[in-house]
């Protein structure tokens, strides 16, 4: 090959055809696991893909997102936190407390993200919520310790409410049933209610569930946020017995639960990309205080009220956030 040619060869291969240098990429964006603890779509995404643009990340162009989705099955998310922590993520965002513990069995240095989490000191997630210690923080949901307002929200439309049952997971499926029973107990012997905790491991054990609920005389059920993938099974099996359901979320009051009470859980997930943004700069977890929701959200169905042959107060549906007829 004469001078020339190799000139123009190697002119070629470093400008290109446009006569200017095009510097290569090789810089790693950053890359976070995320679990969610249900079957997309979900919510999640979007809220949190929102709270991830003010900070200048967006999806692909200047963060990579592993996105994993747990279907509501313990044991599956076990396998996808270990195979998110084995992709070497920069950090994890958990989605309820399930994800949290599978992401924590995974990895103890990898930092976590609770997106949120229900209580996440009595879980042991945390040691506290102003120092949480180890490699996990970020939001609480306040889920277990709501059992007196449910109660209460009950009593509006039962007067006479005397039995509740509890829809709970057993400790080994999600040891969150724990915290989450024994307040709604602390509340209920306050209030002079008799609770009845009825424990499954999954939506197979729904039917002996509502009949044991039945059998003991409950007006009403409240149910673990665990179980909110399925509500399609247990509305129907609360329609057949005639049991009003407080929900673990607007979206099975709209498909016909009575009532729900939570945490607003759009801006917990958009709250969680903040953590993110400071991980990524280099905080670490263990300084990063735990935040709790601040703002509830109430949803009223009036038309499963009718069909139960309940009625709500004006001042009960003046404090909804949503009502629907």
């Amino acid at each position: 090959m004469n001078r020339r040619v190799f000139v123009g060869a190697f002119a070629a291969a470093v400008f290109g055809g446009h006569g200017r240098a095009f510097p290569q990429k090789t810089e790693r964006l950053p890359r976070i696991g995320v679990l969610v603890s249900a079957t997309p779509p979900h919510p999640f995404a979007d809220a949190f893909r929102r709270g991830l643009q003010p900070l200048g990340y967006v999806e692909g162009e200047s963060i990579a997102i592993e996105w994993r989705y747990t279907e509501g099955k313990s044991d599956r998310a076990a396998a996808l936190a270990r195979e998110l922590v084995q992709l070497d993520v920069n950090l994890v965002v958990a989605h309820f407390t399930p994800a949290v513990r599978a992401a924590m069995a995974a990895t103890q240095t990898t930092p976590i993200v609770m997106a949120p989490a229900g209580a996440p000191v009595q879980s042991g997630f945390i040691d506290s919520l102003a120092h949480p210690g180890g490699n996990v923080t970020g939001l609480s949901a306040m889920d277990a310790e709501l059992g007196g307002k449910r109660l209460a929200l009950l009593r509006e439309f039962i007067p006479n409410l005397a039995r509740v049952a509890v829809l709970a997971s057993s400790v080994s499926t999600d040891p969150f049933s724990r915290p989450f029973i024994d307040d709604m107990q602390g509340a209920a012997t306050i209030a002079g209610i008799r609770l009845v905790p009825v424990l499954a491991n999954g939506p197979n054990d729904f039917e002996n569930a509502f009949a044991a609920m039945a059998k003991a005389e409950a007006q009403g059920v409240i149910v673990q946020g665990l179980f909110d993938p399925h509500r399609a099974i247990f509305l129907e099996l609360a329609a057949k017995h005639r049991l009003p359901i407080l929900a673990p979320s607007r979206d099975t009051v709209t498909s016909g639960g009575l009532i729900s009470y939570v945490a607003k859980y759009s801006a917990l997930y958009e709250r969680a990309a903040l953590y993110v943004g400071k991980i990524l700069k280099g905080a670490k977890p263990a300084d990063l205080p735990v935040e709790q929701p601040t703002t509830f959200e109430m949803v009223v169905n009036l038309k499963a009220a009718r069909t139960l042959g309940l009625t709500a107060s004006p001042a009960l549906l003046a404090q909804a956030d949503e009502v629907i007829e």
